[in-house]
């Protein structure tokens, strides 16, 4: 139960341990096909250039900017939390120019502030922004900083590792450019693989581009030769066999479930953790309006030693819940409810442990209250 990966379904298990095939066996190249689909319908796009990446989320981040910046062009980052900052490294090693825009951590970023930022500066090649902050469980957005990319003539480059199944995503409906997620947060699936989708106007840009992308493993002008559409696919890597079974399997899960089906649940299960954490006496950074119902940061009470805890919960129970990162290390908790994850045995669970460690420890909190809480939520809702 942290910020990932989640809990992996006994049927993704099985699915990974079926028979290897080759990766250019005919059979691999339909699954190939529906695998494509199936990203189509979850990131709700009919995007031709949509794909999983043969690496994780950060490869499918690096993606973004090796194929659609050149040296010398110019990108607007928003950074409320750690991977802003990621993105702003990535335009940066592509001789690109980052413009700033800063949030504190745990807000939303601010569209007044990249509006603002958009009309005092020129030539501006992307409006770059996470959707669902995993350092902090923030949500931005989305949709209003893609409409201001459109107004503006940029392309919007979005992060949504942790948002992909978990919340809502519309790649089509919000116009959004390229956007980049990860196998093993919502998709609950093995970590190792990073779906993305560019639009007809981003693959334009890649195609057009005047230099070669720096990167040839993650060049998408090569890996569509394997991944795309036609009846001939020519090598351009193995692909990796196993964890793509696994990814089919997943898709096929979240489509059974329907996507709106998937985040009412992971937003049923939230409201249930957050009830027994309230009643615990505790708290969280993010106003309820902009949280992460699947990625959760609760503070730590006063005199408390956060590793102790977390080093207590695997112990006596099993149970993992992350730390903070960069300015909110020590300050946080990350408590995940993504995917396979989220379900009441876990919400139960996770209250039940921490409240019993705290209490042994002496924490100023309500003892014996947070499971009580959980469950009138569950029999009310």
């Amino acid at each position: 139960m942290g910020p990932g990966p989640s809990d992996v379904s006994p049927r993704v298990l099985q699915a990974l341990s079926r028979p290897i095939i080759g990766h250019l066996d005919p059979e691999f190249i339909r699954m190939m096909d529906e695998i494509k689909g199936l990203l189509q319908y979850a990131f709700q796009t009919e995007n031709e250039l949509t794909l999983p990446v043969s690496a994780p989320g950060s490869a499918g981040m690096e993606t973004m900017f090796v194929n659609l910046l050149q040296p010398g062009d110019k990108v607007i980052v928003c950074q409320n939390g750690v991977f802003g900052g990621r993105m702003k490294e990535n335009v940066e090693r592509c001789g690109a120019e980052a413009i700033m825009v800063e949030n504190t951590w745990g807000r939303p970023v601010d569209t007044d502030e990249v509006k603002r930022s958009l009309e005092s500066n020129s030539d501006i090649k992307a409006l770059a922004f996470v959707h669902a902050e995993t350092s902090t469980g923030a949500r931005s957005d989305a949709k209003a900083l893609c409409e201001l990319a459109t107004e503006h003539g940029c392309l919007s480059i979005v992060d949504s590792v942790t948002g992909l199944g978990g919340i809502e995503v519309d790649v089509d409906g919000w116009g959004i450019d390229a956007i980049y997620s990860g196998s093993q947060k919502c998709l609950s699936c093995v970590p190792g693989l990073s779906p993305v989708s560019f639009s007809d106007r981003a693959a334009e840009v890649i195609h057009n581009r005047s230099h070669k992308v720096q990167s040839w493993f993650l060049d998408l002008n090569l890996v569509m030769a394997y991944w795309g559409t036609a009846t001939k696919r020519t090598y351009h890597h193995t692909a990796p066999v196993n964890a793509l079974y696994a990814l089919h399997e997943s898709l096929l899960m979240l489509q059974e479930e329907g996507l709106e089906q998937s985040w009412q649940r992971h937003e049923h299960n939230h409201n249930a953790l957050v009830a027994g954490i309230e009643a615990m006496g505790l708290s969280f950074i993010v106003d309820q309006e902009y949280r992460l119902p699947q990625l959760n940061s609760v503070t730590i009470p006063e005199n408390v030693n956060e590793a102790t805890v977390r080093k207590q919960l695997l112990a006596d129970y099993n149970l993992e819940i992350g730390a903070g990162l960069g300015s909110l290390a020590g300050k946080v908790w990350r408590i995940g409810l993504m995917g396979f994850s989220s379900n009441q045995k876990n919400v139960l669970l996770c209250l039940s442990a921490l409240d019993d460690v705290l209490s042994r420890m002496g924490a100023a909190i309500n003892s014996g209250k947070a499971v009580a809480a959980a469950q009138r939520y569950y029999s009310k809702a």
